[in-house]
């Protein structure tokens, strides 16, 4: 009678644990990161009787947790994915909103190229002047707010690294706390809701960043970033730190918990899509905005120094041209100061650039790496890509190092400097006369402004042919200004200009260059400013103003188009990942309602041996009695 007695109440027991589990599987039916548990069973070793063997009922050897560590390291690696593209998608979003939403840049410069042209058709009018320097004002205003809300994005990214790296620290140090917890559980006793917490805090990692994890044999997980560092081991996390970056204190940048700096070794997570938005995206465009700012800005003051205002002189600049920022690393040893110039427009690039110093030579290189060869001047300086580098006062010590963005904050920089509608120079600055004896047919195709520095420009010169292939040029006094063979449609060059004839001269013949005196009621220079909207300024005279921007649109627009997609694609990937984990670990309602009818019928079948045991006991007691 005992044994039966012991079999109906281990089978009593092992359907009371089945529906105790059931229960709670239905329980967390939706709990974020639970895995669903299920009961493993053995049968007791019976006692040997005669020639068999009666078993001795059931034991409940463990409830463990359907899991797949395959499957889990892949939702981890997927969501690490997935976060990463939301991010990135979430900033190029909000990067092209700025560009839709901060003003029309492309309206208000077809505005400002049209203002010239308004100028020409009436170049003496006041009012039309004045309306220029309002369209001045109001393209400036555009790229200001366009650059400030771009520096905006700086700080909210320089924000958001903060706080994630916060939360990743935060996160590592729960998850080393779990590892403590589960390390000091009994080796029969597996912490199944620990490791379900473990597993959710390793996810919500892997969204914050790349990471790896490796299984240790006392049951803890030793986390890695996606580049090596370690950020929890054991019971300890490592915690991640951010500061300056050494040469830019605008830009925040990560450091392990040795104070190594990790910023470009990082990727995968929220932190990584900020990283990479960042070099990738952000200045890059605050770059090319900058460039465009600079392009109006160089162009425009440089056909308004070749031109004569209402007064009769000279053009002076309509805007104020963004100068470079020079950054100096803080671990330099030196005591050189470097000043950097933009020098030639058409060359100006987008990079950035790193100049260094090896004891002996500086050294050029961009943001990429790519090492830029550099022209030494006369006066010592250096040139490469439009800028000259110089070194203003100091020493530089080996190994010092600066960082030159010639266009990232041009763009808020930009400013309009005249403000005075006389000021506009509309009228070319010279103007030629042909000799009344000539003979040839030579006549002045064009007549055009060189360096209008020349403090001898507007002074009168004349060009005269002392036979049908050789020329001098001679001031008011008389004086020869230079001479040379005359060859067909190559410019003839003196004072600042350059003359260019077409058809033949003849022996005498002459041209005379002056000042222009017919200032108000010439049009050339405005006109040749309002050209400016299509005529090429940048790479090597091919790309205007317009097309710069436009280029600048089109990129934004390409990643925020790529960010979109790759986020679609990124959704699917972890959805799929998520769907086979949880087919292994999530739970069903149809299949545990099956479990509980399975253990409610195990429990009454089990109950009913044990009443069936006590009758007989109680038969035999009573037969005994009898």
């Amino acid at each position: 009678m005992a044994n039966m007695l012991n079999i109906g109440v281990s089978g009593l027991n092992a359907a009371q644990v089945g529906l105790n589990t059931v229960g709670n599987n239905l329980a967390n039916l939706n709990t974020d990161g639970y895995s669903r548990q299920t009961v493993v069973q053995s049968e007791v070793i019976g006692q040997a009787d005669g020639r068999f063997t009666i078993g001795g009922g059931v034991n409940v050897d463990s409830v463990q947790r359907e899991y797949s560590s395959y499957l889990t390291t892949a939702v981890w690696q997927q969501n690490s994915s997935l976060q990463r593209a939301t991010t990135y998608n979430d900033l190029n979003t909000t990067l092209n909103n700025i560009l839709t939403g901060s003003g029309n840049l492309q309206g208000a410069l077809d505005d400002f190229y049209g203002a010239f042209s308004t100028v020409a058709n009436s170049a003496g009018s006041s009012s039309s002047r004045t309306a220029l320097l309002g369209s001045a004002g109001s393209v400036t205003a555009v790229f200001n707010t366009l650059g400030q809300q771009l520096s905006s994005q700086q700080s909210q990214v320089n924000s958001q690294i903060s706080n994630t790296v916060n939360s990743v620290n935060d996160t590592a140090s729960k998850i080393a706390a779990l590892n403590a917890q589960i390390r000091q559980s009994p080796p029969d006793q597996v912490p199944n809701a620990l490791l379900d917490q473990r597993d959710g805090l390793v996810k919500t990692l892997s969204g914050q960043l790349g990471v790896s994890t490796v299984a240790e044999t006392d049951g803890t997980i030793s986390i890695y970033t996606s580049s090596g560092q370690s950020l929890v081991s054991g019971n300890k996390s490592f915690a991640l730190s951010t500061g300056n970056n050494v040469y830019d204190p605008g830009q925040t940048d990560l450091f392990d918990s040795a104070g190594n700096d990790i910023t470009a070794k990082l990727s995968g997570g929220s932190l990584g899509a900020l990283l990479d938005y960042r070099n990738n995206v952000l200045n890059p465009a605050q770059n090319q905005l900058g460039q465009a700012a600079i392009a109006l800005s160089s162009s425009i003051n440089a056909q308004q120094a070749k031109g004569l205002d209402a007064n009769g002189n000279l053009g002076q600049p309509i805007f104020s041209t963004p100068t470079p920022n020079v950054l100096p690393s803080t671990k330099n040893t030196g005591t050189a100061a470097i000043s950097a110039s933009i020098t030639d427009v058409s060359k100006l690039t987008t990079s950035d650039y790193n100049l260094s110093y090896d004891g002996t030579a500086w050294n050029l290189r961009t943001s990429t790496g790519r090492s830029v060869p550099m022209t030494t001047n006369p006066d010592g300086s250096f040139s490469a890509d439009g800028l000259t580098f110089s070194v203003a006062s100091g020493t530089a010590q080996a190994g010092d190092s600066y960082v030159i963005q010639p266009t990232r904050n041009a763009a808020t920089s930009l400013s309009v400097v005249q403000t005075d509608p006389t000021k506009i120079a509309a009228a070319a600055a010279l103007t030629t006369t042909a000799g009344t004896t000539n003979n040839g047919n030579a006549t002045v195709s064009s007549i055009k402004v060189t360096d209008p520095t020349n403090a001898a420009l507007l002074s009168n010169a004349k060009v005269t042919f002392t036979s049908a292939t050789a020329y001098q040029v001679t001031d008011s006094s008389g004086n020869v200004l230079s001479s040379g063979t005359y060859t067909p449609g190559q410019p003839i060059t003196a004072n600042g200009w350059s003359l260019t004839l077409t058809g033949t001269p003849g022996a005498n013949d002459s041209f005379s260059v002056a000042a222009n005196s017919n200032g108000l009621n010439d049009n050339s220079n405005a006109l040749a400013m309002a050209a400016l909207a299509d005529g090429g300024v940048l790479d090597g005279g091919k790309t205007s103003v317009l097309a710069s921007y436009g280029n600048l649109t089109t990129f934004v627009g390409t990643a925020g188009s790529q960010a979109a997609s790759n986020l679609s694609t990124q959704t699917s990937l972890y959805n799929q990942a998520a769907g086979a984990q949880q087919s292994v670990s999530g739970v069903n309602m149809d299949e545990e309602a099956a479990n509980m009818v399975k253990y409610q019928q195990a429990y009454q079948a089990s109950a009913q041996i044990i009443t069936t045991a006590q009758t007989i006991f109680a038969s035999l007691l009573q037969a005994v009695q009898g």
